[in-house]
């Protein structure tokens, strides 16, 4: 619209002009060198006019002229690059749709189209490791490696090789190289503390959980219980090269950061009860049974209240218990106690009470075997006896420390997976499958299998089935 009143109003202008100039009719003289020109004003402008209008019409086909080469071999730049950025894009989706060939094919024609090493040499890498060919993967990272815009992706795609190859040195390496480039990635940063931990560097690992929490790239019950697990490995390391020491000053470090952390606390608690210090070391325990009953605790318990003989044991589990009461753990801890000083009722009553909870997944086997043992220790009917323990074979498995990521199951908590390498992601629950994980219990000559269902022990001391 706006377009169309402008040359209206140009038109206009021309017709005003050309009327004008018809009502002022004049002449114009010229004379040069013997010649004389006359014409009427009028016509004298619109030939200046003419004269000016294909002047500016020669200068611009000049200028046309002189950038036209320039001008085509732009625009076939420019038609290259689009087609290698299509070419590019057509490779990064057949890699997310798995076609290896595909992938490889439009990498190569993005390759000659495209002068741009790093977004080529990205997707070459990615075609050749989805057609798995890791040695050509490899150099292109490589070469990634080399250049400063692509030195994080490539030392990426590096460090995710050797992960996968299951070379923890190499993998190492390349973390910290990466880390010292991006320092802020978060996938770097937990590569590199899960790669540290699983190399027992403890104290490069605790660096780096500190930065992980300064950065926020993990929340501060995070950071703060991966450091009492830290020290609680460092307190075992301390216990290996003989410094008792340090193993008590890092157990109550690790302690104080991570209460629930069983295995720290049973340590704990042993330690001060070997020095004498048989109340705080039962105290302890009592606070830690609120949140984690497990049988060590038990066990520790016993020790520290000094229960020499069967009677003590059931006042010092009746004690423990009260901090806990209707947790199974505490009423298999009583019943096994009760089952040590033949108190058969009390230890039969605890037993039930497990069985009748809606929640005895875990315990129900151990439950079962202890009143088979009950039966037996009354030797009133022997055949009960053994039908609690056929119930006991197909009660499912035990309580047994359980990773949160792969489902593995094992006998003793360790810091990392011993299956994923997951660190601290034990727990100590039923775990998700009948069977414990391949070579868990392996060289457990204690482990009860009963009916091809494997099972943890039952917490040692007398009684035991």
């Amino acid at each position: 619209m706006f377009r169309a009143l402008r040359f209206l109003a140009f038109l206009a202008i021309l017709i005003a002009a050309v009327l004008w100039l018809t009502d002022s009719p004049g002449m114009i003289r010229a004379e040069w060198r013997g010649y004389q020109i006359e014409t009427s004003a009028a016509l004298m402008i619109a030939v200046v006019a003419l004269l000016m209008g294909a002047s500016a019409l020669f200068y611009r086909g000049w200028i046309f002229l002189r950038r036209a080469p320039g001008t085509i071999a732009t625009a076939w730049r420019e038609r290259r690059r689009r087609r290698g950025y299509e070419a590019l894009t057509r490779g990064m989706v057949a890699v997310a749709a798995g076609d290896p060939a595909e992938a490889k094919k439009h990498s190569k024609r993005a390759e000659v189209l495209l002068n741009e090493p790093p977004l080529t040499m990205l997707l070459s890498a990615q075609a050749a490791q989805l057609g798995g060919d890791d040695k050509a993967a490899e150099a292109f990272f490589k070469a990634m490696s080399e250049r400063p815009e692509t030195a994080f992706l490539g030392l990426r795609g590096l460090l995710s090789q050797a992960l996968a190859k299951g070379d923890r040195d190499r993998a190492l390496d390349l973390a910290r190289r990466a880390y010292r480039l991006r320092p802020a990635s978060e996938w770097v940063a937990t590569t590199l503390f899960d790669l540290q931990a699983q190399s027992g560097l403890w104290l490069d690992a605790s660096v780096t959980n500190d930065e992980l929490g300064r950065r926020k790239l993990v929340d501060r019950a995070t950071a703060e219980r991966r450091k009492g697990v830290l020290a609680f490995e460092q307190a075992r390391r301390a216990h290996a090269d003989g410094d008792p020491a340090a193993e008590f000053k890092y157990l109550r470090r690790a302690h104080d950061l991570a209460p629930d952390l069983v295995p720290a606390a049973a340590r704990l608690a042993h330690l001060l009860a070997a020095d004498g210090k048989d109340r705080r070391a039962a105290g302890l325990i009592e606070k830690a049974w609120m949140t984690a009953p497990h049988p060590d605790l038990a066990r520790e318990y016993l020790i520290a209240r000094r229960a020499d003989d069967a009677l003590a044991a059931v006042k010092a589990m009746e004690k423990l218990a009260r901090t806990n009461p209707d947790h199974p753990e505490s009423h298999l801890a009583l019943a096994r106690a009760a089952a040590d000083a033949a108190l058969w009722g009390e230890a039969r009553k605890n037993l039930e009470q497990v069985l009748d909870a809606a929640d005895h997944d875990g315990y129900a086997g151990r439950a079962l075997r202890l009143l088979a043992a009950v039966e037996d220790g009354e030797a009133e009917d022997p055949a009960r006896a053994r039908e609690w323990l056929l119930r006991a074979a197909t009660a499912g498995p035990d309580n047994a420390w359980v990773c949160a990521h792969c489902g593995n199951a094992a006998p003793e908590w360790t810091v990392t997976c011993s299956n994923c390498g997951q660190f601290d992601g034990y727990s100590w629950r039923t775990p998700p499958h009948a069977g414990l994980h391949g070579g868990a219990l392996e060289g457990r000559a204690d482990v009860v299998a009963d009916g091809g269902t494997a099972r943890l022990p039952a917490p040692e001391g007398k009684g035991s089935t």
